[in-house]
């Protein structure tokens, strides 16, 4: 079992895979989208929650979404058919820092995929190459909310706090018109349903080769985020639009 399906199955009860429950979803979407006709593009798509769920609130969204995962982006496939999505989707399989579209986009979202193109800074920069005149970038990405341990700063990288994360980003030539802090509550929730699906999944299937694997990594991952890092960590959403063109 890789780190893909793994993912997968740890994500089943919670497909926004970063620490918002729907209500924070919804705000940050009606905040972040600045007109019903709007283009949205999502670099890290995953299953395409984001955009689905964009698609399904405003009747005139067209969205584009880009993911390396097959089976991530099947799933969305198979939803946004289901949904009567699909006419609207267009989803790519590619690597996200280097995808290139003809047409830009009003909102480019990138949340909990900064791993991707190599931190936070560097996720703007892919973002602002796709922004249309006026467009914003919804992202999402963690910090400390009080000192990490070492073994924190080793298992989730060298993140900074609050106040200096966002002064990166406004020196990186950014204005924040919006923003949002995840809760404790969220944060939990979200962990409680990683650990538990994965581990509820290896129960259920105890006859699979891969449930003994699949039940070691949720309760390695319980371990770590009540032993390392869940006083310390937070996350934040961030609405940014270019303080210049």
């Amino acid at each position: 079992m890789n780190r893909e399906q793994i993912s997968t199955l740890a994500h089943a009860d919670h497909p926004i895979a970063a620490p918002l429950d729907d209500d924070s979803v919804r705000r940050l979407l009606e905040r972040g989208i600045p007109r019903g006709g709007a283009r949205v593009l999502d670099l890290g798509c995953g299953g395409g929650e984001w955009l689905l769920r964009a698609l399904a609130t405003h009747p005139q969204l067209r969205a584009e979404g880009v993911d390396i995962s097959e089976s991530a982006l099947a799933h969305a496939r198979s939803a946004a058919r289901t949904l009567g999505l699909q006419e609207r989707l267009v989803l790519h399989q590619e690597d996200a820092a280097d995808f290139a579209a003809p047409h830009l986009f009003d909102l480019v979202i990138s949340v909990g995929a900064t791993h991707a193109f190599g931190g936070l800074l560097a996720t703007l920069e892919a973002a602002r190459k796709h922004l249309a005149p006026g467009g914003r970038v919804l992202v999402g990405d963690g910090f400390w909310s009080q000192e990490p341990s070492p073994d924190a700063v080793e298992m989730l990288g060298d993140l900074a706090d609050l106040p200096t994360t966002v002064d990166r980003v406004i020196s990186d030539g950014w204005t924040p018109v919006d923003g949002y802090i995840s809760t404790r509550r969220e944060l939990d929730d979200y962990e409680w349903a990683w650990t538990g699906s994965l581990a509820s999944w290896a129960l259920d299937h105890s006859d699979d080769p891969d449930s003994s694997q699949a039940l070691a990594a949720a309760t390695t991952h319980r371990t770590e985020w009540l032993s390392v890092y869940r006083d310390a960590f937070g996350f934040v959403c961030l609405i940014l639009r270019p303080t210049s063109d």
